[in-house]
């Protein structure tokens, strides 16, 4: 054989085994590069909403310290118990208000002002932004709540703090320790100004499919008025405004005009009147929980990458196979104050309904009436940039992703089975599907 025919057969032996590769492993393709495709305002808002949103970035960026000052203005409040100072460090990727960036910024956040704080072992630098919660209390009744990571004991600005961190080690040993990391906020004024009954319908669509599925789904709900919840990853939150008060207060300690109350209150370590940040207080009648809202309330949902034929297959298999059913791809708003964004046609890939993702996801953690493996269906809109998935953070594979949601009393099993039976083409045209969303 000469060379050339000797060059020509390993050519065609690689050019076999690179076709067999492909052909039996589907893989992700990872985050697609180019620019963010959110962060913005919505493109129709007039000038003046337009101010509101950048100011709302502006606080969400603003990194917090724990004196107040001057007093009673909200600059300031952080802890006794954080975990990061501002939430702009949080929700960073692939843009502000997104979800957890490719270096976790709890660490640095853990020594700000000299603080000696110890990282936790599941806090890693190229890992995602966590909270901690606790499954039970010591006598053995449902806890659920967050546990700050770190404290401003040790901090130039908190003197006389000595208050201690949780004893994660322990508590990792018992198995009592569940992660939660930070979900997407784009986009959001369009779901909140969903009306219900667009929810319902949605859930109620395509009935006979879902049931031969085994997908069932049911909503968390408001214990005041029984209206439909919708923020959180069990949908825990029935708004905007309680979401970032709620978020203010347990992930940065900071006092609010929603969560009035001191956590970790300890004696040395409080240093401001509560509540730290309150739109009575601030000079221009404007609180930082309400700058949160007006970015996330403001801002575009993702801009999807541009389709092709091949993209256009993996959407038609992700619809075949039933992922539609429950990542739902349109939704509609109702009637809105804000300049553009009344009666708007959207695609969150989600129904915001609560679905039993089964043993293998189940965190323990009841919230509402959302059960121990019971989660909201994660908006797929931006994933296409995202790093970590599923509500812990356990993976930055999107395929291993789409495989845990599969386990015992899981209501995707079926259609992962469907998944499965693809063809390797198929697999990997949904993958990339994903990506460009």
């Amino acid at each position: 054989m000469t060379d050339r025919k000797k060059a020509a057969t390993v050519l065609t032996v690689l050019a076999g085994i690179a076709m067999t590769m492909s052909q039996g492993a589907p893989h992700d393709p990872g985050p697609r590069s180019g620019p963010a495709g959110a962060g913005g305002y919505y493109p129709t808002l007039n000038a003046t909403e337009q101010a509101a949103f950048a100011n709302g970035i502006a606080q969400f960026v603003q990194d917090e310290g724990v004196p107040d000052v001057p007093p009673g203005s909200g600059n300031g409040g952080l802890g006794p118990g954080f975990n990061s100072t501002s939430c702009g460090s949080c929700h960073a990727q692939p843009a502000t208000l997104g979800t957890s960036p490719a270096l976790n910024p709890q660490i640095a956040a853990a020594a700000e002002m000299g603080a000696p704080n110890t990282i936790p072992s599941f806090i890693v630098p190229n890992g995602p932004v966590r909270e901690a919660r606790f499954v039970k209390n010591p006598d053995g009744t449902p806890d659920g709540g967050v546990h700050n990571l770190f404290t401003i004991a040790g901090r130039t600005d908190a003197p006389g703090c000595n208050l201690a961190q949780p004893d994660f080690a322990a508590q990792l040993a018992a198995h009592n320790v569940i992660f939660r990391i930070p979900t997407p906020l784009f986009g959001l004024g369009l779901v909140e100004n969903t009306p219900d009954h667009v929810f319902r319908a949605n859930l109620a669509a395509r009935s006979d499919r879902k049931s031969d599925l085994g997908i069932a789904g049911r909503f968390n709900l408001s214990g005041n008025d029984g209206t439909i919840s919708k923020f959180g990853w069990k949908a825990q939150n029935k708004s905007l405004n309680l979401f970032a008060g709620e978020a203010y207060n347990v992930e940065m300690g900071v006092t609010n005009d929603v969560m009035t109350n001191e956590r970790n209150l300890v004696k040395g370590c409080v240093f401001n009147a509560t509540p730290e940040d309150s739109h009575a207080a601030a000079t221009n009648g404007i609180s930082d929980i309400d700058a949160f809202v007006d970015a996330m309330r403001l801002s575009a949902p993702p801009i999807p990458a541009a389709g092709s034929k091949h993209t256009q297959e993996g959407q038609e298999a992700f619809n075949r196979v039933g992922c539609v059913l429950c990542h739902s791809d349109t939704m509609r708003t109702s009637s809105s104050i804000f300049t553009g964004m009344s009666y708007v046609i959207y695609h969150p890939f989600s129904d915001f309904a609560l679905h039993h993702m089964g043993a293998g996801l189940a965190d323990g953690v009841s919230q509402g009436i959302a059960g121990p493996d019971e989660f909201r269906t994660a908006p797929l809109w931006g994933v296409g940039q995202r790093l970590f998935f599923l509500h812990d953070g356990r993976t930055a594979d999107l395929f291993n992703a789409i495989q845990q949601h599969s386990s015992s009393g899981s209501e995707a099993n079926a259609v992962i089975r469907k998944f499965n039976r693809l063809s390797p083409d198929e697999k990997q045209a949904l993958l990339d599907f994903l990506r460009s969303l």
